[in-house]
């Protein structure tokens, strides 16, 4: 059995339209312009990442919400489990912009960090 994947290669400007096939351990990849879409195109195959944004709470009523983002990528099949982690994550202090919120968040190996300074809305605060 062929598994087929048709994607739109996001790594360089071009945007490639690509068309994936598996036929037994080969990966045949068409469509693409540059050397980049095919590795893209493998890794969408065979093990997909992503980058992860959202929001955590605070303490601080000037912002109870803060915007985050994971330090790379994690693995496709964790976003669901990483966006109800971060439903459970509360700031108690200020933080800085790119600090981290939560470590190896559910256990991928990569940080979910800030992406706002919030000592520049809430003061340069150690907690409540």
């Amino acid at each position: 059995m062929t598994e087929r994947l048709e994607t739109i290669c996001i790594v360089c400007p071009n945007g490639c339209r690509l068309v994936a096939e598996r036929k037994g351990n080969a990966i045949e990849v068409r469509g693409n312009k540059c050397p980049r879409g095919i590795a893209y195109a493998e890794a969408e195959m065979t093990a997909p990442t992503r980058s992860f944004t959202g929001t955590v709470a605070s303490v601080f009523a000037e912002m109870p919400v803060v915007p985050v983002r994971t330090a790379g990528e994690v693995p496709k099949d964790k976003i669901k489990e990483i966006a109800a982690q971060t439903r459970e994550i509360l700031l108690k202090r200020a933080y800085a912009t790119g600090e981290v919120a939560e470590a190896n968040i559910c256990g991928t190996g990569v940080d979910l960090i800030v992406t706002a300074d919030m000592r520049k809305v809430v003061g340069n605060t150690e907690g409540v």
